[in-house]
């Protein structure tokens, strides 16, 4: 029976059940279970961060000042713990990038590894993740003077990706919402109706080239107003809502760049509110500038950004939430919220952006909102511009938040 094992999947099974497996594991092949090389360093990446013998942080200074011998594998006083540098190589060695972003998360999450990522030649080394950047971000003011750099450069290299695959979609999202209805003389490519121009052209068809050759040809005006709509981003600084924060921060900045939109960006907590808007033009800027944790106040930050709701109905009020209100009076902010849709805002709740799970929110709250007219649901971040298409042409928003939400 133990001959018909296949001694790949043994290694595979070893590397992924850890050291303690390789007795019982060696028991179940005649040739044992032994790793390369190369499989040894694997498996010493993953023993540091995955190792059952501790799953105690330890702090930087207990690294350094622990003796060389102590440090050998990883271990320091029976804690488990990465020689950083070297495990940032190896995991780059040895793991594709997605497995790469996982193993940092963890490393993080379980063993401490944030107080090490403060070093510049630390940062230079990691994979930019948003789980990294929300890391980062959420430490910023612990960060010693020699690492800001290299910690701002992290976060701006995650914005800038994420900023070029939504940009273009936000882009594409407006000028399909606009009056297509009138047609212009003005003679530009992306402004040509080609259904109209085709149709009217069908009697021009020349068979032996397959193709139509136009008398006429018909163009979209593409002359709007300035600012035609309003969005106003308020963002919850809370703890949970660190890597919505950072899609939050970028779709304002991207809104604001756009002429037929008016965007205003507040950062806010059960204390401080913070206009965030000067700080569009750069979404760095604007995201240093969140000041995270703290608990929530939801009527105080909508009673700031009823000032830029100017026109009613022309205003889409995002709320970047989890709902866990901890002001004294929950009802005041649903009584303000009910009198805003009724004066014609729209206004969504977005519970989170992120293609993870489903979020955790305020259930009862969200059902009660969602059934004044304020649907509330997580969002996968390219589904935001197909968010704001739907507000710019009047679709129904719940019915929309239906086929949006995280599953």
């Amino acid at each position: 029976m133990t001959s018909k094992i296949n001694p790949e999947q043994l290694t595979r099974w070893r590397l992924i059940l850890g050291k303690d497996a390789q007795e019982c594991l060696s028991s179940m092949s005649p040739s044992g279970c032994s790793l390369s090389s190369d499989e040894r360093e694997m498996d010493e990446a993953l023993e540091a961060i995955y190792s059952n013998e501790s799953g105690e942080e330890i702090s930087r200074e207990e690294w350094e000042s622990a003796p060389e011998v102590g440090k050998r594998g990883g271990m320091i006083k029976g804690k488990s713990f990465p020689r950083v540098a070297k495990w940032l190589d190896q995991i780059r060695n040895f793991f594709p990038t997605d497995c790469i972003v996982l193993l940092q998360k963890d490393a993080i999450e379980r063993r401490g590894m944030k107080e090490l990522l403060f070093e510049p030649e630390m940062l230079a080394k990691v994979e930019p993740s948003i789980d990294l950047a929300s890391a980062v971000l959420s430490l910023k003011n612990l960060v010693p003077e020699k690492a800001k750099a290299a910690a701002r450069e992290l976060v701006a290299k995650v914005v800038e990706e994420i900023r070029k695959r939504l940009e273009s979609k936000f882009a594409q999202a407006i000028r399909g919402a606009l009056n297509r209805n009138r047609h212009s003389p003005f003679r530009s490519l992306p402004n040509l109706d080609w259904k109209r121009t085709i149709s009217r052209n069908l009697k021009n068809y020349i068979p032996h080239l397959n193709a139509i050759i136009p008398e006429h040809t018909y163009f979209f005006s593409r002359q709007q107003r300035q600012a035609e709509w309003n969005v106003i981003i308020a963002m919850d600084q809370s703890g949970s809502m660190h890597s919505s924060l950072i899609y939050g921060g970028i779709m304002g900045a991207i809104l604001a760049s756009m002429p037929a939109v008016e965007t205003h960006v507040v950062a806010f907590n059960h204390q401080d509110i913070v206009d965030l808007t000067e700080h569009c033009s750069d979404p760095v800027d604007l995201l240093f500038g969140v000041q995270l944790g703290g608990a929530e106040d939801y009527w105080k930050a909508t009673c700031y950004c009823e000032r830029f709701m100017h026109t009613p109905t022309r205003t889409l009020y995002i709320l970047l939430a989890d709902l866990h209100d901890t002001s004294p009076n929950e009802s005041r902010f649903v009584k303000r919220m009910e009198f805003l849709l009724e004066s014609g805002v729209k206004a969504i709740g977005l519970l989170a952006i992120t293609d993870q799970g489903q979020p955790s929110y305020n259930e009862d709250l969200a059902e009660r909102l969602a059934k004044m007219g304020m649907p509330c649901f997580g969002c996968i971040p390219d589904k935001l511009p197909d968010l704001l298409a739907a507000v710019l042409k009047g679709q129904d928003l719940n019915k929309f938040a239906g086929g949006a939400r995280l599953k």
